[in-house]
């Protein structure tokens, strides 16, 4: 297995952790298709997601596979006037990763950093390796402790009717 920035910090740092291998499917880099390849609950499975703010300053947000992210909520948790989602492109010279292989852990840029609540109701969750094929499988605490994130509500609300 390869290692990759994050999970080489997390060994630096004595972090415990697991990694879980999965194929890949190129035309598949959704959080729902790894959670299907790793027999996991969707709910445990959260996804990188990485936005500049009006100021051009990053902004990482981690969420659960199947859930939206809510723009504005985040704007104004991080104080932020207007976010967007970075480009495909421009994604690996900012954080050291691909679309589909991006980890909360090992971005050498300074950012903000945030996670949806709904990481307090598991254990253990499983953020990207840092590569496509690669899950990290850690206690939700420690990482939210490691990176020091912001815990809050960033994931759209769905009104049943």
């Amino acid at each position: 297995m390869k290692k990759t920035n994050a999970i080489r910090e997390l060994e630096t740092h004595k972090i415990e952790h697991s990694v879980r291998e999965y194929e890949v499917d190129e035309n598949n880099l959704d959080a729902v298709s790894v959670a299907l390849k790793t027999n996991e609950d969707i709910t445990r499975v959260f996804k990188t997601l990485v936005l500049l703010n009006e100021k051009k300053e990053m902004i990482v947000a981690c969420i659960p596979g199947m859930e939206k992210l809510d723009l504005k909520k985040l704007a104004k948790i991080s104080g932020s006037k207007k976010l967007e989602m970075v480009h495909v492109k421009d994604l690996l010279s900012l954080t050291g990763y691909v679309r589909g292989g991006c980890s909360p852990i090992g971005i050498k840029k300074k950012h903000k950093a945030y996670i949806h609540e709904s990481a307090l109701d598991n254990n253990k969750i499983l953020v990207s390796g840092g590569m496509r094929g690669l899950q990290i499988e850690i206690e939700s605490k420690i990482l939210i402790d490691y990176l020091k994130l912001v815990v809050a509500d960033i994931i759209e609300n769905i009104e049943i009717i």
